[in-house]
């Protein structure tokens, strides 16, 4: 087996939620196949004479018991140029800092695999690549402007709003009849976070959950459904969403062959669609999530499938 080198760009090792996070799954299984590991923060990414480098270090990792634990070796500044795989698994906030890190990435020669494609994560933002797929979205308006906000939401009834580049559930608010108080949050939420608001149409069904559909490789590989806590409209499993298995329901099969050509034509690696009911809410295709539930929930092996098609590329 050929010793291949793999770079993952994220946050801290010691910020990772063992319980829920997929990088942790990507990174045991390419441990287990002898994989050399080296991580980096995007902090730590920089461009020198138009070589791209990184401050950081190589690692191991063993599991004992539930936990994972990790060996850090003695830290380094890295030609990037050097491995096989550069993972970018780093937390949005999607802003020009990671931005930033595309651009840097994008200049890597072509033997080095990126997932995903800079240039892919830049042109397909998750809450506005859903706009390839009309007839699977809801009623949705994107703007800065409370009085366009409210003029769409008297339409809805009900509706959904939240950052145009919010992860996790952050942002995510219900507003109704009361326009005053609509008004107020709207408001609120702005100048809070600074970007344009998404106002969507209410989806009844997110009592069903909000389904993530994982695709690597342009193909579904598996789903698992996330139900918010009661009282809860959240379904995010970093805002407390719960687990729960789910098979394909509604439009899913007709959303998940529109999704993969579109991830084949744009060479996306990995992606993962949250959908409720029967519409298509968002591609995440920065840092998806959701391998370890349903792993758990089906006796899979996402992370097997992951590193057997990267090989496979690579050859």
């Amino acid at each position: 087996m050929k010793l291949f080198k793999i770079a993952f760009q994220m946050d801290p090792l010691k910020n990772i939620n063992q319980k829920t996070d997929s990088t942790l799954m990507l990174m045991f299984e390419a441990h287990l196949r002898g994989f050399k590991l080296f991580h980096y923060q995007p902090k730590d990414l920089y461009l020198e004479n138009n070589k791209v480098k990184a401050s950081g270090y190589f690692f191991t990792i063993k599991k004992s018991g539930s936990k994972y634990l990790f060996k850090r070796k003695t830290a380094q500044h890295i030609d990037l140029e050097n491995f096989n795989v550069v993972l970018i698994r780093q937390d949005p906030p999607f802003d020009l800092n990671y931005i930033t890190s595309t651009y840097f990435l994008e200049k890597l020669s072509n033997k080095v695999l990126v997932i995903n494609k800079p240039n892919s994560i830049r042109n397909h933002p998750e809450k506005l690549s859903m706009f390839e797929f009309k007839q699977y979205i809801v009623n949705t308006l994107i703007s800065s402007d409370v009085k366009n906000i409210l003029k769409f939401h008297k339409k809805n009834k009900i509706s959904i709003i939240k950052p145009l580049y919010g992860n996790g559930g952050e942002g995510i608010q219900k507003i109704s009849n009361n326009i005053s108080k609509s008004r107020r949050i709207i408001n609120t939420t702005l100048k809070k976070y600074k970007y344009p608001l998404i106002c969507q149409k209410f989806i009844k069904d997110i009592k069903f959950g909000d389904r993530r559909i994982i695709f690597i490789n342009g193909n579904y590989e598996g789903s698992v459904a996330r139900i918010p806590k009661k009282n809860s409209i959240k379904a995010n499993f970093h805002a407390g969403g719960i687990a729960k298995k789910t098979g394909l329901v509604f439009r899913d099969r007709k959303i998940i062959k529109s999704v993969s050509k579109f991830l084949k034509k744009n060479n996306i690696f990995f992606a993962g669609i949250d959908v409720i009911g029967n519409y298509l809410t968002e591609i995440n295709i920065t840092s998806p999530t959701g391998i370890q539930e349903i792993n758990k929930l089906n006796n899979s092996k996402l992370e097997k499938i992951f590193w057997n098609k990267i090989e496979a590329k690579i050859k």
